[in-house]
């Protein structure tokens, strides 16, 4: 019997519905029909949840084989949430462009690098854009973290798309400000968050 039919089974001899063991084990009840069906499986708090409620052991929930497909999909579950982790770490770095000292102050004949908290040398419209990107960047990586830690995962994908777009955009438009230090730093930034992206796509 397979796992899905085993809980079906379960569920029945206790007389619950899918609503009330979903209840019971703090998931949706779309979770509770999706492991009926043959869909998916828990992940293993959610079988250890299973196996004490129903007073069974794990082994008698899942065959090795299942177990083995658990904990292949748990690793590779695991290893996607780090890695958006990462992603979202490396937009809120983005705080060091604001406090680091990378932009050029004229002082005279001489000229000085000062934080964007004392950056007086552009126009008001070019400050407020580059507010604008950090800011959006440091809240992206916000974002990404909390929906990383509530396994929002759709909506992970979003801010994932806006942050490279952003990045992009980023590069371009401090390349044309002619500001090298920050140019520089964000496109390294960049190639890191593509590359974490990528180590992430390979876990699929």
């Amino acid at each position: 019997m397979e796992f899905n039919e085993k809980l079906q089974q379960l569920r029945k001899q206790n007389n619950l519905t899918q609503e009330q063991l979903a209840e019971q084990l703090y998931v949706s009840r779309s979770a509770i029909s999706k492991w009926e069906s043959g869909k998916g499986y828990p992940n293993i708090e959610s079988l250890k949840c299973i196996a004490k409620l129903f007073s069974v052991s794990i082994d008698e929930l899942l065959s090795g084989e299942e177990l083995i497909s658990l904990a292949e999909t748990e690793n590779r579950s695991n290893l996607k949430k780090i890695y958006s982790f990462i992603s979202g770490i490396l937009d809120i770095i983005a705080i060091a462009f604001i406090v680091l000292p990378l932009y050029g102050k004229s002082d005279g004949s001489y000229i000085h690098s000062v934080n964007l908290l004392s950056f007086t040398e552009t126009t008001w419209v070019m400050l407020i854009i580059y507010w604008a990107i950090f800011i959006t960047m440091i809240g992206l990586g916000f974002t990404t973290v909390l929906f990383v830690h509530f396994e929002k995962e759709s909506s992970y994908n979003l801010t994932k798309k806006s942050s490279v777009v952003l990045g992009v955009l980023a590069i371009c438009f401090f390349a044309a400000a002619r500001e090298p230090y920050v140019t520089t730093l964000l496109f390294l930034l960049f190639v890191m968050k593509i590359y974490v992206l990528m180590k992430q796509g390979q876990t699929k």
